[in-house]
């Protein structure tokens, strides 16, 4: 089974955020997101997928998104893609 690191964008009005997680099952984390069910800081927002990655194991996608919260421009780089 893969593992998924993915990166989620957000805009409301001035207001822009990412959210970088990972997951086994990317279509149902994003629905869990985009339901208000997901994590505590994506609530209320309307999230769409900028990126994602896939692992063989857990720990590779754990790691790497360690790095990808750590990295705050290419996360900007890719919300203003979605204007």
């Amino acid at each position: 089974m893969y593992c998924y690191v993915y990166i989620l964008g957000s805009r409301s009005g001035s207001d822009q955020r990412t959210y970088v997680g990972w997951t086994n099952d990317l279509e149902a984390r994003l629905a869990k997101h985009n339901d208000s069910t997901g994590a505590r800081s994506t609530r209320g927002r309307t999230w769409v997928l900028l990126y994602a990655e896939r692992y063989r194991t857990r720990g590779l996608a754990m790691s790497r998104e360690w790095h990808l919260k750590r990295d705050r421009k290419f996360r900007k780089t890719l919300l203003d893609a979605i204007e």
